[in-house]
């Protein structure tokens, strides 16, 4: 069977701390874009925080690279700590669902940039550094590099 091109797992795809430190990245992105007005991506870098701090919880519990998914709620199930969320943090994960693929696509583009508002991304935003601190903690891990606000 032919390889399809793809390239060896690098080592540190497996580790929590790589993923963490994404995690990280991408929160403090998504506040610059914010105070660019870029809201949109905003949202889009959002979910990405979101997503890797999943992944890092399944890097650091299997020791193996996460699933190529994007799925939030798939991923916090992986993880098994889905059912351990609030009502309130599931729904902050509903919030950034869209965010991932339809915000990318034309047709989806201009209907999800209207919901986007800097009062809605800034709770956006908030709920974003709360999910991250809080599956942190599940880690034993201290939340870090908080953005300024």
């Amino acid at each position: 069977m032919r390889d399809r091109g793809r390239q060896p797992v690098p080592t540190n795809f497996r580790k929590q701390g790589y993923w963490l430190e994404l995690a990280d990245d991408d929160a403090l992105t998504a506040w610059v874009l914010l105070r660019g007005g870029r809201f949109l991506h905003c949202g889009y870098f959002c979910h990405q925080a979101v997503e890797k701090v999943f992944k890092a919880v399944i890097a650091g519990k299997t020791g193996r690279v996460p699933p190529r998914i994007h799925e939030l709620p798939r991923l916090g199930k992986i993880g098994g700590f889905w059912d351990l969320m609030s009502d309130a943090q599931r729904e902050a994960v509903d919030h950034l669902v869209p965010l991932q693929l339809e915000g990318r696509y034309p047709a989806y583009k201009e209907q999800i940039s209207r919901a986007l508002t800097r009062d809605f991304c800034a709770v956006l935003l908030k709920d974003t550094e709360d999910l991250l601190c809080w599956t942190k903690k599940l880690l034993g891990t201290s939340p870090q590099n908080t953005p300024p606000k």
